[in-house]
């Protein structure tokens, strides 16, 4: 397991707040009252070991197929409907959402290899991720691959925690499957919208791991 890149300030930041805290602590309360040092100690270890769990990147074997659309994000599919997408393709789809807890790992990868064709960034609202609403009116981040004749939108929404989404994607890159295109801090939701007739292979509730789970096939 490794850090990812966009941890190191904020950890770095947590980090002098713990020591701040403890120095502060031992050397008011030490003698006085070393049961609440040891409490601040330990209370606040635990706050950086959390901190510390949002940036991490475990090792994991991932899933390469053509054929396959694979899952961006760890988390749990929250939806599974057709919808019309009036941001880029303007007509019927059909949209998968992965909700991301604070628990979950917060990298972003490409569901397939191809071209980026469109790369947008949108300011918004920080309604919950689960709310339906989110996904149109939320601080979000989209991104269109093509593959073939075949076009995939991935969409990075910003939640009520979740308040920086980073994309490292261009328009007229060449991407690969799996490849890691950006992170959403703190959590929140990435949506995935399918043309019509894609075949699912995952349902409501299922916990997918971003790089691995299988959610469609072309």
């Amino acid at each position: 397991m490794t850090i990812h890149r966009e941890g190191y300030k904020t950890i770095a930041i947590t980090t002098l707040i713990f020591g701040a805290i403890n120095f502060a602590s031992f050397y008011l309360f030490s003698f006085s009252a070393p049961i609440l040092c040891w409490l601040i100690f330990i209370i606040s270890v635990g706050f950086v070991l959390f901190i510390m769990s949002f940036f991490r990147i475990p090792n994991r074997t991932l899933t390469l197929n053509e054929n396959n659309i694979i899952a961006p994000a760890d988390g749990k599919v929250v939806v599974i409907e057709e919808t019309i997408d009036t941001e880029y393709f303007k007509d019927k789809r059909l949209q998968v959402s992965i909700f991301m807890s604070p628990a979950n790992v917060h990298v972003n990868r490409n569901p397939i290899s191809g071209e980026v064709v469109y790369n947008q960034y949108h300011k918004g609202k920080y309604l919950v991720a689960w709310n339906p609403k989110s996904s149109t009116e939320n601080e979000r981040h989209s991104a269109v691959i093509r593959k073939n004749d075949t076009e995939i939108l991935v969409k990075q929404i910003a939640g009520a925690l979740a308040k920086r989404i980073v994309n490292y994607l261009q328009v007229g890159q060449k991407v690969n499957q799996c490849q890691e295109f950006g992170f959403i801090k703190f959590g929140s939701r990435v949506d995935l919208i399918l043309p019509v007739g894609t075949k699912i292979n995952v349902e409501l509730n299922q916990v997918v791991k971003g790089g691995v789970t299988v959610i469609a096939t072309f």
